[in-house]
């Protein structure tokens, strides 16, 4: 039997908002991510940003406004390169890419000015190999190379999971300060129900393809973890006796 990720999903986001999202596994949480960044095109329905139609535009068509960090902390860099050079393919997202000029001291001046304010010291190590940075310190540089050129929309795939607490606290609060300094409008998958709660403006829940909650605003700064699991176990409750009627 045919199982659709998503289905009746119906989902309007608001410029600026901050969207954590939550659900067990299988719940479509990554099919959402990756059908608006355009990994994964629908079979019905459409996909609409700032007005555009994108439902058949795939990721590299979306790539100058959509951008996406990973659970882990090696998808978003290539090991390869240096931290300058990795910021200067970011700076270049969604651009032709042609044969380009070697990093100038400008564009490193740039990129260190970016980097001291992350209080790591990587401003004055933007020539070693990104390879020989922590997977905290290179999950920090994805963020900021996702949002180095101006984009609409940030998708943060439990982007700090894979990290241990105290670096995962620091990229959560770096990820704050950058969605707000720059007006970002962000979708955030977590498995966090505390993080889903303290985390942005608004909270929805998935399961089975479907938003089974939606919540914002004064209400959602009332509820409680425990108020979230009780909200889950009723909607799942509620929808098996739809199935079975």
């Amino acid at each position: 039997m045919e199982k659709k990720a998503l289905r009746g999903f119906n989902l309007k986001i608001a410029e600026g908002e901050f969207i954590t999202v939550i659900g067990s596994n299988g719940a479509g949480k990554s099919t959402l991510l990756n059908a608006i960044a355009g990994e994964t095109l629908p079979t019905s329905g459409s996909i609409r940003i700032d007005n555009q139609d994108v439902t058949d535009w795939p990721s590299y068509k979306r790539a100058s406004f959509v951008a996406r960090v990973f659970q882990d902390p090696l998808a978003g860099t290539c090991g390869d390169l240096t931290i300058a050079e990795n910021l200067a393919l970011a700076h270049q997202r969604g651009k032709c890419r042609g044969l380009v000029s070697a990093l100038s001291r400008k564009d490193k001046e740039e990129y260190a000015a970016i980097l001291k304010k992350l209080n790591l010291g990587l401003e004055s190590r933007l020539d070693t190999s990104i390879s020989l940075l922590s997977g905290g310190q290179r999950q920090a540089i994805s963020l900021i190379m996702a949002t180095l050129s101006p984009l609409k929309i940030l998708l943060l795939d439990e982007h700090a999971s894979a990290l241990d607490p105290k670096t995962a606290a620091f990229v959560m609060e770096l990820t704050q300060d950058i969605v707000a300094e720059k007006k970002i409008t962000a979708l955030m998958v977590t498995h966090s129900l505390q993080q889903a709660l303290h985390v942005g403006t608004r909270t929805i829940m998935l399961h089975e393809g479907r938003v089974i909650y939606d919540i914002s605003g004064e209400e959602r700064k009332k509820i409680t973890v425990a108020d979230l699991l009780q909200q889950f176990s009723a909607s799942i409750d509620d929808d098996r006796l739809l199935l079975q009627q």
